[in-house]
């Protein structure tokens, strides 16, 4: 007869529920609390199984926290799931910075190879990055970007390639509006990437949201090379493909004379992200992620949680780490805007967790979330920003971006994040040009399966082969080495400019 602990994880004392390590079988009898706990339903790897018995309408606790409460009355030995768990009302009495006890910083000062920029930020990359207004010049973009991919970027060795940021809008909408300002300080964001050493801005000719309206007052490092071009004014598109690969030749040369520098940790920005979230993303790779980024806080560095819609049911714990009742109070004005954004398109914060999250073992928003909020580690949270608004304070951060994935991690490049991070336990794909995203399997399954995917494998939490910290650490070292010009898997695939995806709000006219 087995220990529940072989076979299952408890993560606080009193919780109701424990976490399947490995699929459990219907009569399995398991020793627990000095008794005997039988299996009454199978319980895959990754789902919950019911400590005890629980009546109907009851709060069922996970991590501590309340996940939801019973739909029905729930046996000990049940598998706990859609089936008989659901969302309970959220209402909780808010602290700000009863928790926001600093992190002392590091006794090393760490460093990496790095692009340093005019305006004091540095690269870990080096690219050119064309930019366009409107999607009417996106194939066009993309067929001079199109130019440079394979062999032929061998003849510039200190640039990482030539990526067409391109999008779907751009005209047809109002630029003052909500949506007009998100995409306009996204294109922006990008244009000014501390990862983009030469820049072209290509539009159309005639859309609302014009070239020169991203160029002006652009807060881009002084040694950003910039052109802007437009395909009415150039003659066309195959004038154009051929006047922008003369222009990204160009800058090719001279971009190629830049050189990796040493430079302090504190300089790196790192976004925070998770997609494809199963029953372990909240026990090893979130806060394995967490403890790398408060070695990272430690070091003088800024770190940025995304993901609105999954921070919800768990705010509470980020407004006691704030710095500030005004920082707090920003990030609840954020998730209050989420209500009314989701109940204006008849849906409520709880449809978040996707048909795939659920087969992972995820059931309600609420358990999700305190899952999620763990890629944020412990250090205090000192800022709030909107979508794709720039980051500027160092330490833990936080922005606000749906948690769609490659619009998440547009806003978060955009902030100026110079390496993401990114967690999954179903097997997310993505990448994120210009800048790097480290992929890191939630379980050493899906690490197994798709290793040409995964950067990192923290699945050995869960059978005790390695800690939290030490999987956390192993993060550290690797972000440093991406920084410093390692390939990550996503990026040897040539993944990143598919997953540019700004944000899309407001009415198209």
């Amino acid at each position: 007869m087995p220990d529940l602990a072989e076979v299952a994880l408890l993560l606080r004392r009193g919780d109701d529920v424990a976490v399947a390590t490995r699929d459990l079988t219907e009569g399995l009898v398991l020793r627990h609390d000095g008794g005997d706990l039988t299996v009454r339903t199978a319980v895959p790897r990754g789902h919950k199984i019911a400590l005890r018995d629980l009546a109907e309408g009851a709060q069922i606790h996970k991590y501590g926290q309340v996940i939801g409460r019973a739909t029905t009355a729930v046996r000990a030995g049940e598998q706990v799931h859609a089936h008989n768990l659901g969302m309970d009302a959220v209402e909780h009495d808010y602290e700000f910075g009863t928790a926001a006890a600093g992190i002392a910083p590091a006794a090393e000062t760490r460093t990496f190879e790095g692009f340093p920029r005019a305006n004091g930020t540095v690269g870990t990359r080096n690219y050119v990055g064309i930019v366009t207004s409107v999607n009417c010049s996106a194939s066009t973009a993309r067929m001079i970007a199109d130019q440079f991919r394979g062999p032929i970027m061998d003849a510039w060795p200190n640039v990482d390639g030539v990526v067409a940021l391109a999008h779907d809008s751009g005209c047809g909408m109002v630029p003052a509006s909500e949506g007009g300002q998100i995409l306009r300080r996204t294109l922006r964001g990008y244009a000014g990437h501390p990862n983009i050493g030469g820049l072209i801005v290509l539009g159309l000719g005639c859309e609302m949201l014009g070239v020169q309206t991203l160029l002006d007052d652009l807060n881009a490092p002084a040694d950003t090379l910039i052109e802007r071009m437009t395909i009415q004014e150039t003659g066309g598109i195959r004038a154009t493909v051929r006047a922008g690969s003369d222009v990204v030749r160009a800058m090719l040369d001279r971009l190629d004379e830049r050189r990796r520098q040493t430079v302090p940790a504190a300089k790196l920005v790192l976004g925070l992200n998770c997609g494809g979230s199963d029953g372990y993303s909240g026990i090893t790779a979130n806060p394995a992620l967490g403890h790398a980024s408060d070695l990272l806080v430690a070091q003088g560095a800024t770190t940025v949680l995304a993901e609105t819609p999954e921070v919800f049911g768990a705010e509470h714990l980020l407004t006691r780490r704030a710095v500030s009742r005004e920082v707090g109070q920003r990030l609840l004005d954020r998730i209050a805007w989420w209500h009314k954004y989701v109940e204006a398109g008849g849906g409520t914060l709880d449809n978040n967790p996707s048909p795939g999250n659920k087969a992972g073992g995820l059931t309600t928003i609420l358990e999700k979330s305190l899952g999620a909020v763990a890629k944020g580690g412990s250090a205090p949270l000192t800022a709030v920003y909107e979508y794709a608004e720039q980051v500027t304070e160092p330490g833990f951060t936080f922005m606000d971006t749906p948690g769609y994935d490659p619009v998440s991690v547009t806003g978060l490049v955009a902030g100026g994040a110079t390496v993401v991070c990114f967690t999954t336990g179903r097997g997310s794909v993505l990448g994120g040009k210009p800048a790097p995203v480290i992929k890191i399997a939630t379980n050493s399954e899906i690490f197994e399966r798709m290793r040409d995917d995964m950067d990192l494998d923290t699945g050995g939490i869960v059978t005790g082969a390695t800690t939290i910290e030490a999987a956390g650490a192993a993060i550290f070292e690797t972000i440093l080495a991406v920084a410093s010009g390692t390939v990550t898997a996503s990026e040897d695939l040539d993944l990143g400019r598919d997953e540019f995806v700004p944000w899309q709000l407001g009415a198209v006219t």
